[in-house]
């Protein structure tokens, strides 16, 4: 019995291999440092909890609308459009079940087989395996490391744009890069947006996990609010990771689509997680405060580990829960030339399990420089210093 064809070009998330290796080594009795995935080990608030254990006692345990609950939907549509400057209504949001279907029900409302899509690499690794798996052309854009961080090659983007374009995704506060665009970089991808007439998901899943500085929103620039359709999760800023909540928040022709497809395939998102999410988001806002004060903590602990190590210098983002390090020079002191070679011995070597830039979509062709990414959502301040303590010492040494 032969499978379906299309199988054979549907990625993965490959981050969840490195979390089973760490399990793996932790289970033979060493301690695991985890900054392999982008996981939360805080609680989700306690509000949010007790709203959810009412919504199950007052009989929120049935089906719900396909595109979510008119309260949750109306809050969350004045809430978006008031921190980023436009107006949505409940017509333009479909509740999900977590972030990442976003991905895919945009790529299925708007690529035919065929058209290409322009996407961030390194980047999150579902937009590649989504467009191809649904029969597009996944044309990768690239960033130009800098002092402060990371930038879009504009030039080399726009130069891959074609008569078969149709979609640009772009990801503002960027997983894996925590790259942060300038309002120039913003405004020429918007402008490139609407002179090719491109439809634009924008992935705001960090939107809100700020410690410096005002967030930004492509759709907030003109000609963008008509053909951008915004991916929205609440697991990053409520710890809800687990609960699996997030949203569509766009254009109403195109959130009417998803929502029809949120009944072809999972009928609804959980029901009494939704009205949870309602006290949530109207609800006591100090829950998410304390989670952003102590992501900040271990931001600046991680950061400080990292840029104590010889040959690594890491910019301070404003923004995620990610660091994206150059080792290339770690990697030549150390005489390899695979960069998952590093990471493995990293782990047998010090216990740090982080992922490296194969993780985050295919490698482009002339890339010469080699980087690891380390998250610190899921590890606490002092085991953030303890691990990085190791991981120096062994970077810094010639020891393979």
């Amino acid at each position: 019995m032969k499978l379906a064809e299309r199988l054979s070009r549907l990625g993965t998330e490959t981050a969840f291999a490195v979390s089973a290796q760490a399990a793996a080594w932790a289970a033979q009795g060493h301690k695991v440092y985890p900054f392999h995935l982008g996981d939360i080990n805080l609680p989700t608030p306690e509000n949010i909890i007790a709203a959810a254990e009412k919504a199950i006692r007052d009989g929120h345990t049935g089906y719900c609308p396909g595109i979510g609950i008119t309260p949750l939907r109306e809050i969350l549509a004045e809430d978006t459009g008031k921190r980023r400057g436009v107006r949505y209504g409940a017509e333009n949001v479909a509740i999900q079940p977590g972030g990442k279907p976003v991905i895919g029900k945009f790529i299925s409302s708007v690529m035919n087989p065929g058209d290409e899509v322009l996407y961030p690499n390194p980047g999150y690794p579902i937009y590649e395996s989504q467009i191809e798996f649904q029969g597009g052309v996944a044309v990768p854009y690239d960033y130009d490391e800098t002092e402060d961080g990371f930038a879009i090659n504009l030039e080399r983007l726009e130069a891959s744009i074609t008569d078969k374009t149709r979609v640009l995704i772009y990801n503002n506060y960027q997983n894996p890069i925590s790259a942060e665009s300038s309002a120039a970089e913003m405004a020429a991808l918007a402008q490139l947006a609407v002179q090719h007439d491109l439809w634009v998901l924008s992935d705001e899943a960090y939107y809100e996990i700020r410690y410096g500085g005002k967030s930004r929103s492509i759709v907030a620039l003109p000609g963008m609010q008509e053909r951008t359709v915004i991916l929205y999760t609440f697991s990053k800023k409520f710890a809800m990771t687990g609960w699996r909540l997030g949203a569509a928040i766009g254009p109403e022709e195109i959130i009417q689509v998803i929502s029809k497809l949120n009944t072809n395939i999972e009928s609804c998102s959980n029901h009494f997680i939704q009205w949870a999410m309602v006290e949530g988001l109207t609800g006591d806002p100090s829950g998410p405060e304390n989670i952003l004060a102590e992501l900040k903590r271990r931001r600046d602990a991680a950061v400080n580990g990292l840029n104590a190590i010889e040959g690594i210098n890491v910019a301070l983002p404003n923004s995620t829960f990610y660091l994206f390090p150059n080792v290339t020079k770690i990697m030549r002191r150390k005489g390899l030339t695979d960069v998952d070679r590093l990471k493995d011995l990293a782990l047998e070597h010090t216990g740090v399990s982080f992922c490296t830039r194969n993780h985050f979509g295919r490698a482009l062709p002339g890339e010469t420089e080699a980087f690891i990414r380390l998250a610190y959502s899921g590890i606490s301040v002092s085991d953030i210093e303890e691990g990085l303590s190791k991981l120096k010492a062994y970077f810094d040494s010639d020891e393979q």
